[in-house]
This record gives structure tokens, sequence and C-alpha cells, in this order.
């Protein structure tokens, strides 16, 4: 699974190369709608909206775990390939990688987690993900010993020649988490999928 950052989608996502180059600088920066037929149907939190839960400190993910589609799952660093975000290797069917382009999980802003769908050799880690439902609990285990426990709020599928970045990583003054992986239609002449599912969701609660 790759999300392609190309120039084009970023024009059509009202961003710019600049905007992406500055991903890092304000930790956090993604449109279309379609969601996934039978899943959420739910807009994700409105520009300002703020859950009371505080942020907390800065601490690397090391595990995702999402018991309702038994995902367990060690995490690894994964930063800009070219124009692309970086994905896990391929070989490794239980393993997701978290973004460093953005706020570690559990910071205010958004955190992106990324992992296959599966490969020609079985499932991997977000096979099931586009079966994940509003509230569903995502917990993201830290370094630091902490656990930062996150709601499902929207499920979405989009294209990926019009992925929606300004949508996923646009600055929130809260703790929220985006789950990305492939999705729709394999095109067998591409080798790809046709789409991404993207998880939308916010931190309900963080523990020591």
């Amino acid at each position: 699974m790759i999300v392609r950052v190309t120039a084009a989608m970023l024009v059509l996502a009202g961003l710019s190369v600049a905007a992406v180059a500055a991903w890092t600088a304000f930790r956090g920066t993604s449109d279309s709608s379609a969601t996934v037929p039978g899943t959420v149907s739910t807009a994700p939190p409105p520009a300002g909206a703020s859950p009371s839960e505080p942020a907390l400190a800065a601490s690397v993910p090391v595990r995702v775990v999402i018991p309702a589609i038994g995902v367990n799952a060690p995490l690894t660093r994964v930063g800009r390939v070219g124009q692309s975000v970086g994905v896990p290797p391929l070989d490794n069917h239980n393993l997701a990688g978290w973004f460093t382009g953005t706020v570690t999980p559990g910071q205010a802003g958004p955190s992106l987690i990324d992992g296959h769908v599966d490969s020609y050799t079985g499932p991997s880690v977000f096979f099931n993900l586009k079966n994940l439902k509003l509230a569903d609990q995502i917990k993201v285990l830290r370094a630091d010993g902490s656990t930062a426990v996150f709601r499902v709020t929207w499920v979405q599928v989009a294209a990926k020649t019009t992925f929606p970045w300004q949508t996923v990583l646009s600055p929130t003054s809260y703790p929220a988490l985006r789950l990305v992986t492939c999705g729709g239609p394999y095109d067998s002449l591409t080798g790809h999928y046709t789409d991404n599912i993207v998880v939308y969701a916010t931190m309900e609660k963080g523990s020591s």
C-alpha cells in the first residue's frame, strides 16, 4: 500500500509542494468524502471542535491495538520517500507505520499511521480496517509507558488520484488519529488498489 503525494494530487487537494514540506513544521496538514457502505456516515469533528481530554506530551508510538478487528501490531517509523509517504515492509504482515511528519499519537494535532491491506502471500495488518464502525476503540501504546485511547468518528474511502490530504492532515487543536490503507477495486494491470481507506479518530483519554 503506497500513499502517493504527487504534485497533481496536491493541487487537487488545495495544497502545494511547500505545504507538504511544512508538515513537520506545523505537525499536521488532506477532501473527497465517499463513506464506506455499511460503516460510518458521520463527518469528522468540525473545525474548532475540541474534545475536553487534554493532550499528552510527545512520546514515540510503539504499538497499535484495535480490538474490533483483531489488530495488535508493533509500529515502525516511516517518513517521506520522494513525494510519497513511506510504508512498512510488505513482507511483514503484522507491522504498521507511524508517519514521522505528524505528531506522536496523543499530542494535539493529527497523527498518521499506515499499513498494508494484503500482499500476494496473504492479509496484512489493516486488512479489516474498512470494517471499523463509529465509536470503535483504537489504542496506541507509547514509548513512555502511556496509552492514547481513540474512538472512531469517520471511515472514508477516497480515490488515490484525489487523496484527501487537506482533510487528513489539517491541524487540529485536539489529539486526532488517522489510519490509512488500500481499498476499493484491485487493478491487476497496475498491481495496486484504486482507493484508500481512511479512518478518522479523536482521543477519548490518555493514561500513564
